[in-house]
């Protein structure tokens, strides 16, 4: 009864109560509590999959919640989607794009910077971060690059024969990461070190609790798609009576889909455990978008709807900035102070020129 009776099992019960009561559509105010309950519950999600991470172990725990998060993702984008029809064709462009330039720039950057400034420089494998980078390269220019350059159709389309064989590339790369992060080469993936602490008082996690956590982590992430899809209206609202760019609705979604994992890895970060951040950050940009453009692809083709995946070039240019920012900052093994500060300015220039283009 205790173990019921915490926090991160009565938000989501209440987030849940809240969604069925059907007072947050028009309400202003509930619309406000449900956003607090909306960050609560991703809140709640990271504590369930910390633990759900402790017992499986690493890199299955990073996998869990990478995989779970790209749920949430693809559950938003093509519920947006099939409600909206052709004005949110470019919407799992823009999300996926958001989240890719999150991640590579806020929470990587994010990551070295507070644990720079905790540990002074922390130690990790070039070999999983080489793995996962070249992955997301090939993944990133499949999905978001070639599109703008193809002839086949007019605009930053694929044709149907383009876009199957690009989800099927991205499925393929992204099933070879899996497989080198979890047997092939699973011991480059594993985390060193950490806090003095938590070696000498491991955790230990029971049953009871361990699947008391599976079925919140479900029911947590579960509220958090279902709050952002009937939030999403009045975010688009009040980006739009600001005469802000349409495209930031990609970005707040991504934001909040990111959440889970952002303070997860942050956390990790602080605890001297560098390894685990990354492993999180690089396989949740992988499951983004190796993951999301397939699921999404397969249901436009099945509805027959459009869907605009190329970006335009100023956009090529920033994500290919922070892509190779990233792999000098990561190239040596070890952290630095200044590779964080340098991924913040570069996310930083992605809100600020899609605000002021």
């Amino acid at each position: 009864m205790k173990q019921l009776l915490q926090w991160t099992i009565i938000i989501p019960i209440l987030s849940w109560v809240l969604f069925f009561s059907g007072l947050v559509e028009n309400s202003s105010i509930f619309q406000i509590i449900a956003s607090i309950l909306l960050i609560l519950s991703v809140m709640s999600a990271v504590h369930h999959s910390e633990i759900i991470a402790e017992r499986v172990g690493e890199p299955y725990g990073t996998i869990i919640l990478a995989i779970s998060i790209t749920v949430i993702e693809v559950s938003i984008i093509v519920s947006l989607m099939i409600s909206e029809g052709s004005e949110a064709a470019s919407l799992a462009r823009d999300t996926v794009y958001a989240a890719t330039m999150l991640i590579l720039n806020g929470i990587i950057g994010l990551c070295l910077l507070i644990g720079s400034i905790k540990h002074y420089e922390q130690n990790f494998s070039t070999s999983s971060v080489t793995i996962g980078l070249v992955s997301l390269i090939s993944i990133i220019v499949f999905t978001l690059v070639f599109p703008t350059f193809t002839e086949s159709v007019h605009g930053s389309y694929y044709s149907k024969p383009q876009l199957i064989f690009a989800s099927i590339a991205c499925l393929v790369i992204y099933g070879s990461f899996l497989f080198a992060q979890t047997k092939g080469y699973r011991q480059y993936f594993l985390t060193n070190g950490g806090d003095d602490e938590a070696k000498t008082h491991p955790i230990e996690i029971n049953n009871k609790t361990f699947y008391t956590s599976m079925v919140f982590l479900l029911v947590s992430l579960g509220i958090v798609v279902l709050l952002a899809k009937t939030l999403s209206p009045t975010i688009e609202t009040i980006i739009i009576g600001y005469n802000l760019p349409k495209s930031l609705v990609g970005v707040i979604i991504a934001i909040i889909i990111l959440l889970p994992e952002a303070i997860a890895a942050i956390i990790a970060a602080r605890k001297n455990r560098l390894q685990t951040s990354l492993n999180l950050a690089l396989g949740s940009a992988l499951a983004s978008i190796g993951l999301t453009i397939p699921s999404v692809a397969a249901v436009c083709i099945a509805m027959n709807m459009p869907i605009v995946l190329g970006l335009d070039i100023k956009s090529i240019v920033l994500l290919a900035l922070s892509v190779f920012t990233v792999m000098l900052s990561l190239s040596k093994g070890k952290s630095n102070i200044v590779y964080g500060v340098v991924l913040l300015v570069n996310l930083f220039a992605f809100m600020f020129l899609m605000i002021y283009p």
